[in-house]
């Protein structure tokens, strides 16, 4: 790969995903910060469909040759569209894609949304792993997060999926308005005892531009109390024999997601969808690029079949990248080998040494020459290393 004297080198390039973003869901949750629409009486799905088929097409030179490792669908809720829609949108992109014979297919899916036929026709279309997002199964706890669906719903949609596919993963929140740490220990038993074997357990956090940051609910965990919780979390599942291997992940051997391993790793991927962001190495000159797609459904639904939906498309320089890859390998509770920083960004690691020395000063991560990890501290206090890295 050629490569400029002032610029990165890359001696190969990194693995390749894609990501598909569906935008609308039946109801807003109040703590979402995603690019999220309530659906209208009629839900586009054929026009989507093509739109991100078009959308596609429209990236398609930056990456002949390579081939996708992993695909996710996220959102938004994209149980909403019909089994059918999938299938479509799967078969257009085989066709315009190489994907890799054994490519992990998630799908994120929400309860409220459940219908058991359905999830068999997502297994049909190609989906190999399905993401629930439950995040509690306890009905008062339901209600104050604004969620549409019941405990019930929830056990019943994982009891349906379990069987179908290859992976299983259930999304879980804590710290929850009015919660104690046996309450949310009661979460991950229910989970337990329905078979799941991967598990993301996120802390509730009041983002900008929420409901909840306008109007926070009453009653939220103290820190202290919060960080309790997370503590016998990580306690539980250890002793199920979860591997928890990221900041919020926990999973039974051989179930991690490879999809958002890629992204911890720094790796590469294609977003289509209204809203999407992308990450791409390019060989020529050597250089990668951020990319991100329009975020109105309306707006991209007009633009995209035109191969107009691109938004913003930049280049990563030489003094963000540090802190882009940090942001995401730190996250690993295992860390990475150190020459994934100069093979994955194209630089050598000295560029961000003098910010390591401080942060293993702090006692937030621990390194020598084959392997940086961050320390029981750093996973805790991840923000304040990344700070030392901008």
């Amino acid at each position: 790969m050629n490569a400029s004297p002032l610029g990165p080198t890359f001696a190969a390039l990194p693995p390749l995903s894609l990501y598909i973003h569906i935008p609308w869901c039946v109801r807003k949750c109040p703590y979402c910060d995603f690019n999220s629409h309530e659906r209208g009486a009629e839900l586009p799905e054929e026009d989507y469909v093509s739109a991100l088929l078009a959308d596609l097409e429209s990236d398609l030179p930056l990456v002949w040759g390579r081939t996708v490792q992993t695909v996710f669908i996220g959102g938004g809720t994209p149980s909403l569209f019909s089994p059918e829609a999938i299938d479509r949108l799967l078969a257009g992109v085989r066709a315009r894609l190489r994907l890799a014979p054994d490519a992990e297919i998630t799908m994120e899916a929400n309860p409220g949304t459940f219908e058991r036929a359905r999830f068999a026709g997502y297994r049909a279309a190609g989906v190999t792993r399905l993401s629930i997002g439950v995040q509690s199964f306890d009905a008062a706890k339901l209600a104050a997060l604004g969620r549409i669906h019941s405990g019930d719903e929830a056990r019943a949609a994982i009891e349906a999926g379990l069987p179908l596919f290859t992976r299983v993963n259930v999304d879980l929140m804590y710290a929850l308005p009015g919660q104690t740490v046996a309450q949310a220990l009661a979460d991950i038993e229910t989970a337990l005892a329905l078979g799941v074997p991967h598990l993301s357990c996120y802390q509730l956090t009041l983002e900008p531009n929420t409901v909840f940051a306008k109007k926070p609910p009453p009653g939220l965990p103290e820190h202290d109390a919060a960080a309790e919780m997370q503590q016998a979390i990580e306690d539980r599942l250890g002793e199920a024999g979860f591997e928890h291997y990221e900041t919020s992940a926990f999973a039974r051997p051989g179930h991690r997601c490879r999809h958002n391993l890629n992204y911890w790793t720094f790796g590469d991927y294609l977003g289509i969808g209204a809203g999407a962001h992308g990450k791409l190495t390019l060989p020529d000159p050597p250089r990668i690029e951020r990319t991100e797609r329009v975020k109105q459904p309306r707006e991209y639904l007009e633009r995209a079949p035109r191969g107009e939906a691109l938004f913003e498309r930049r280049t990563v320089g030489r003094e963000e990248v540090g802190f882009e890859f940090m942001l995401n390998a730190l996250r690993l509770v295992e860390g990475f080998p150190v020459a994934l920083f100069a093979e994955r960004t194209g630089w050598p690691i000295s560029i961000v040494d003098r910010a390591l020395t401080r942060i293993e000063t702090e006692g937030l991560i621990e390194r020598d020459h084959r392997r940086i990890r961050p320390t029981e501290r750093g996973q805790r206090f991840l923000n304040r290393a990344l700070e030392a890295l901008i």
